[in-house]
């Protein structure tokens, strides 16, 4: 059976499907090199700062190994590292 709402919700655009704030996030952290902890989806913690991003990657930069670049469908998510902030 399909949902028809109240006749309030009528003439009201849908949400946009971002708010491209990523980039102007991305941009900060990176400009600032905050460091930071990604989980990843296979559930990995991985720390380090964010060099460069795109729409589809970023480039995790971290100190005594290997840098990393990882796709953001595989990003579970990004918080910045509190203890470590420069």
């Amino acid at each position: 059976m399909p949902f028809h709402g109240n006749s309030q919700n009528r003439g009201r655009s849908a949400p946009p499907d971002g708010t491209f704030e990523e980039a102007a996030y991305l941009k900060l952290l990176g400009e600032k090199q905050k460091p930071v902890s990604i989980k990843l989806a296979d559930g990995e913690v991985v720390r380090g700062w964010i060099e460069y991003y795109d729409k589809d990657m970023i480039r995790l930069t971290r100190e005594n190994q290997p840098n990393l670049f990882i796709f953001k469908h595989e990003i579970m998510y990004i918080a910045e590292d509190a203890a470590n902030r420069r």
